[in-house]
């Protein structure tokens, strides 16, 4: 059986094989039945989706097949991921179920798993999904007439807004007017609403899903239409999601762009003004900017990397005891405030670090030099390891010494897509580029 979880759940095309009705009801039908065994009751799930429009259909199937497996099913609605992660916990449910494809098109769509705790659901688990997967072979049901329990669902919008607000009683955002680009996603309508709850003036851009418009040319991807909107409006700010909005990027007043690592640099810096950042370390993945990890050290702060991928910082961030971590697509995760990547806490943090200080985003994230990063991605048809292929493995070596010990080169596959990533940093940026798009283009010629 083919592996159909990835670093972050199911992804694929919605209606194409594994999120075709079929498949989904045998997931929702399986983990229902393993929920089952391990607790020796039976399980109550909760799930929660984006706005694609395939997001309905699917958490239908799933329902169709949960039930049929013995589980209670409750819908949160449109929700963000990590509201639905919270809402796991609040409503004593034994999993959470996501149905989004995070920052992909709308074609796409995902299927994520959270225990009560946060977490993502043990591989162990996923394994198993697949097994049955695999070893069906019995006709699935029509799912037309699958009803989904909507009854609880602005309760369970309303308590994670709560739960937000709560995490930062005393925050006054009145002096602040932010543009808030929500990618015609999960947090069109909760966004808006939770920073005007703190005061703030809210301009918001991308806040009217149709189910085809999610993440098209808007969002933390797209970040130009959100830079040339805060310059026009004249705004303090603006913070941008992605499509499930468990990442966020940021826009300062200037225009300037404060990315994920940036982020970290800002709080890590805040944390450790505030005694709580006691270990004085931060976690972060491999494709996090050189400058940063130079920036950190200088402070006396250790940079952890990892692989990359939400579930590995979180694990460092657990077993390492450290208390702030994230990617520099702009998921950050709060252990002490959340087990999950929060695009929406993340800028609550971020505005009330400002917010203390009287600076702008840009002026808090002084001291930290960007070192020269480009970011190649190449289509591929196979996910070969690059050391089997010839071609590819010499042309590393080639790249690896011409960057002679100045920079650092990063070959990797997307866990999601169909994509090789090659990441380069180094001092010249004119270098760089040339040594990345050579790779690519070998990259290309051999797997593409």
């Amino acid at each position: 059986m083919k592996k159909l979880f990835g670093t972050d759940g199911i992804r694929g095309v919605a209606g194409e094989f594994p999120l075709d009705e079929g498949t989904v009801f045998t997931i929702g039908r399986s983990l229902a039945g393993l929920s089952q065994e391990r607790l020796g009751r039976k399980p109550r799930f909760v799930t929660g989706r984006d706005t694609r429009e395939s997001g309905g259909w699917i958490e239908r199937a799933f329902h169709a097949g949960a039930i049929t497996g013995g589980a209670e099913c409750l819908s949160a609605g449109v929700i963000t991921t990590p509201g639905v992660a919270y809402v796991t916990g609040y409503g004593d449910f034994d999993g959470g179920i996501v149905i989004s494809a995070s920052h992909n098109h709308y074609e796409d769509n995902g299927i994520k798993i959270f225990n009560p705790s946060g977490k993502k659901a043990q591989e162990s688990t996923e394994a198993a999904i697949e097994s049955d997967v695999g070893a069906a072979n019995e006709p699935v049901p029509s799912i037309d007439d699958a009803v989904v329990d909507v009854s609880r669902s602005a309760e369970f919008r309303s308590a994670y807004l709560d739960h937000l607000a709560e995490a930062f009683v005393g925050l006054d955002l009145s002096r602040f007017s932010i543009t808030v680009d929500c990618a015609n996603g999960a947090a069109s309508d909760l966004a808006p609403e939770l920073f005007r709850r703190f005061g703030a003036s809210v301009d918001a851009i991308y806040d009217k899903p149709d189910g085809k418009n999610i993440n098209e040319n808007c969002g933390s991807l797209h970040l130009q239409h959100l830079q040339k909107r805060v310059v026009e409006k004249g705004t303090d700010l603006g913070v941008a999601f992605d499509g499930d909005a468990d990442r966020a990027l940021f826009v300062d007043g200037s225009g300037e762009i404060i990315d994920g690592d940036a982020v970290l640099w800002i709080m890590a810096k805040y944390l450790s003004d505030h005694g709580r950042l006691l270990n004085k370390k931060v976690v972060a993945t491999v494709m996090s900017n050189l400058g940063l990890e130079a920036a950190l050290n200088a402070e006396g702060v250790e940079m952890v990397r990892t692989d990359v991928g939400d579930k590995y910082v979180l694990a460092e961030l657990i077993s390492g005891g450290a208390e702030l971590g994230g990617e520099q697509s702009g998921h950050i995760i709060f252990p002490e405030k959340s087990l999950v990547g929060d695009g929406m806490l993340t800028a609550l943090y971020l505005f009330q670090a400002i917010s203390e200080t009287g600076r702008s985003l840009s002026e808090a994230a002084t001291g930290f030099v960007r070192y020269p990063q480009t970011l190649v991605n190449v289509k591929v048809k196979e996910k070969r390891p690059f050391n089997e292929v010839p071609a590819i493995r010499d042309a590393v070596l080639a790249a690896e010494r011409s960057l002679n010990g100045t920079g650092r080169l990063l070959l990797r596959y997307s866990g999601t897509e169909n994509l090789a990533r090659v990441m380069m940093e180094g001092k010249d940026q004119a270098i760089i580029d040339g040594l990345a798009k050579s790779l690519a283009d070998i990259i290309r010629q051999e797997l593409g």
